[in-house]
């Protein structure tokens, strides 16, 4: 056996429909389209999420919750992960250098889990209460950059 006797299984090749090729084709004049209607003209699209005529499904479903245009996203950076890294002062650019942010979003908020044994120097948008109290507790400082809330 070889790859020029390889033949496809019967009936998986079709040869194409040429229509719209004379009356002699037994495909001419309305291409198989039918005489009028939607369907028969050319440029027809059908509306996305149509389903002829029958209330769509997402008309069908019921809506539900709520959504608030203006919530804000933040990177979360934990007090065990600036522990885990070398440094002392840390910035949302410096944070992304590291891989310890991968999208900033509306700021950078830093929380409380974990612990903190070295003083450190941390620039971010937000402070949870309790992170605040352990940087300043191990002899660090938090600044507050721009305004997020």
């Amino acid at each position: 056996m070889n790859l020029s006797s390889l033949t496809p299984p019967a009936g998986q090749k079709h040869r194409k429909k040429r229509v719209g090729r004379g009356m002699g084709s037994g495909k001419g004049k309305t291409s198989t389209r039918g005489s009028k209607g939607a369907r028969s003209i050319s440029g027809y699209s059908i509306m996305r999420g149509f389903e002829g005529g029958q209330m769509p499904l997402h008309r069908r479903l019921p809506k539900r919750g709520f959504t608030n245009i203006f919530k804000k996203e933040f990177a979360i950076v934990n007090l065990r992960d600036l522990e885990k890294v070398e440094g002392t002062v840390f910035t949302a650019a410096i944070l992304a250098d590291l891989g310890l942010v991968k999208k900033l979003g509306d700021g950078l908020k830093v929380l409380a889990n974990g612990e903190i044994t070295r003083a450190i120097e941390v620039e971010a948008h937000i402070f949870s209460k309790a992170a605040i109290e352990k940087i300043e507790k191990a002899g660090g400082k938090v600044r507050v950059v721009g305004s997020a809330a």
